[in-house]
């Protein structure tokens, strides 16, 4: 591989900033890359480990002659960030985001942008419940999708040099609309991240059951739902506030599947019951064959030291 973009500045540094530096490094796709957190310690364990090539104080100076900024914070966070480091983005410059709502960092990101740099937004369906600079890994995108979202107006060269930099660390890549693709994560990771808490909090809310219990006799299935559990809660909580009209309308739709399914169980109806399973085992089913996933113990993950 060769490099796509020489300078590349790294806006927060949790797990999805510091896995495209190991990846970058990896495939040798940037000639330099600086790296910025708000936190001091995280800035501090950055350069203890060798996380990017430069760790500065500030965002200002990170962004400073990149060719590639990358926004890697809170999507709460998004649009203040946006208006401090405007005045010193490079004239050509492609500035990326990587959250997991689309719609509001366009609103909020965008009008900030100052002409002549391109915005385009992305979104790389990559994680783990980890979060901090220790936790990233250079195989973390490897055949995971990025969606790439253009505002109105987004530079179609710039797109394109975006999906090849997203292909370039590992992932498969697809453009989507940007309504289409909050309702898309809704269903496929935010309602399932908040049934997991709720699933969490349940069991920490019945006192007929101990807490030495949940953790001594934790199935396979409640211990699942603790690992989503575990992600960043500020991310998260960010997440819902800014994808509230498709979390909420496919929160809707569980709630009536829910309905169904403890109707069916009330009133002994085992056909619905066995159906309704089959077809969602199917729906696991795809995703192994996908790739997607594997039925390794602990998901397939291996630890990472350093």
């Amino acid at each position: 591989m060769s490099v796509i973009y020489e300078r590349v500045a790294l806006i927060g540094l949790g797990l999805i900033a510091s896995s495209m530096f190991w990846a970058m490094k990896r495939g040798g796709l940037a000639g330099h890359v600086t790296g910025y957190a708000r936190s001091e310690a995280t800035r501090d364990t950055a350069r203890r480990i060798g996380l990017c090539d430069r760790v500065v104080d500030s965002a200002e100076a990170a962004v400073k002659d990149a060719d590639l900024v990358v926004l890697a914070v809170p999507v709460g966070v998004m649009g203040a960030l946006a208006e401090a480091i405007a005045p010193h983005l490079k004239p050509g410059a492609t500035v990326i985001d990587v959250g997991s709502v689309k719609q509001t960092v366009i609103d909020e990101v965008g009008p900030h942008i100052p002409e002549g740099v391109h915005f385009v937004p992305c979104h790389p369906m990559a994680g783990t419940e980890h979060s901090g600079p220790e936790s990233g890994f250079e195989s973390l995108f490897d055949n995971r999708w990025c969606l790439v979202v253009p505002s109105e107006g987004s530079d179609e060269d710039a797109v394109l040099r975006v999906r090849a930099y997203w292909r370039a660390l590992g992932s498969n890549t697809e453009v989507m609309e940007p309504g289409h693709h909050d309702l898309v994560c809704a269903v496929v990771s935010h309602v399932p991240h908040l049934i997991a808490y709720t699933m969490v909090g349940v069991a920490d809310d019945l006192r007929r059951v101990s807490d030495q219990e949940v953790i001594k006799f934790s199935a396979a299935g409640f211990r699942d739902f603790t690992r989503i559990a575990a992600s960043d809660p500020t991310m998260w909580r960010d997440v819902f506030l800014t994808n509230k009209e498709a979390t909420l309308e496919i929160l809707g739709r569980f709630t009536e599947e829910l309905f169904a399914l403890q109707r069916a169980i009330r009133t002994g109806d085992g056909e619905q019951l066995h159906a309704y399973f089959t077809h969602t085992r199917a729906i696991r089913r795809g995703i192994l064959e996908a790739g997607q996933d594997t039925n390794e113990p602990d998901f397939g993950r291996v630890k990472v030291k350093r």
